[in-house]
Parts: C-alpha cells; sequence; structure tokens
C-alpha cells in the first residue's frame, strides 16, 4: 500500500492477540541504503519484544531503513512491532469490537500528537479494556480510566 499510494504515512496490520505490525514512510527518502527484507526485519523485531510482560508494548527498527518485499518494490521507513495486552481468560468477554476500539484509539491518538512508539500500545490498551465487556462499546474506558494514566505522561 505504501508503494502505491505516494501520499500514505503509514500502515498498521492488526493481528489480534498477537498484537500489529506497522509500517511508517520516512520523510527522508534513503534509496542509498541497503535493502532489509520485510520478513527478516519482522522476525528480528518479534524476537527482541519482551514476552514476560502482560502490558502492551511496542518496538521499533531504526527510523531509515530502506524496506523491500519480495517481489513488490522497497520503501523508505521503518517498522514498529505492537505486543498486545495479555488478557487472563477469567477477564476475557467478548472481543467483539476490538478491531475498531484499536483503530479509533489510534485517530484519537494522531489528533492528540502521540508518537508511533505511545499510540499502537495505547491503542492495544483500550482495545484490551473494550474485550473486557460485553459488547462493542460497554467495555471502553473513558479518558480518566486509570489503566490509561500512563499514556498521557
Amino acid at each position: 500500500m505504501l508503494r502505491m499510494l505516494p501520499n500514505l504515512k503509514f500502515v498498521i496490520v492488526t493481528l489480534g492477540e498477537k498484537g500489529c505490525i506497522m509500517l511508517e514512510r520516512s520523510i527522508i527518502e534513503a534509496s542509498e541504503l541497503e535493502e532489509t527484507e520485510v520478513e527478516s526485519l519482522l522476525e528480528s523485531l518479534k524476537a527482541n519484544i519482551n514476552d514476560g510482560t502482560h502490558i502492551p508494548t511496542c518496538i521499533s527498527s531504526k527510523s531509515s531503513l530502506r524496506i523491500s518485499a519480495n517481489g513488490i518494490g522497497a520503501i523508505s521507513g521503518r517498522m514498529l512491532v505492537g505486543k498486545a495486552e495479555v488478557i487472563p481468560s477469567s477477564e476475557l468477554i467478548d472481543t467483539t469490537g476490538a478491531g475498531d476500539a484499536f483503530i479509533g484509539a489510534v485517530l484519537y491518538a494522531l489528533c492528540a500528537g502521540m508518537p508511533p512508539e505511545k499510540m499502537i500500545p495505547f491503542a492495544s490498551q483500550v482495545a484490551a479494556a473494550g474485550c473486557r465487556a460485553l459488547g462493542a462499546r460497554s467495555g471502553l474506558p473513558h479518558r480518566e480510566d486509570p489503566r490509561l494514566a500512563p499514556f498521557w505522561l
């Protein structure tokens, strides 16, 4: 998508309980850099995610990479991998609307000026909160929710 739509700044792919992947286009074209294959970059970032924590986290590649996909081409940018919150089975009620909650939180974070490293865990936290109640909206947190307090600092 980033190759075909030159004004697109980033793309996020949500993976449910496995988190998400974000490709962010660089403002500066880095055509002179050596290309890094997207699959190997993804695997190296996943290997660096701390599986010992239950809270949403995010890890990023270097900011100026030339990321290539086999047969598609390359873009200058970086990759971010987000880890979703681990919700104990006793607290998981309904995943209806979790993806919509995530995207809504991304839009809110963009309007609030959050950097991607903060935006991804924030959106994951909002989606996880929604999964702790029945239906798509009843579990969504309000701004004052203590689970969101770390994102306002």
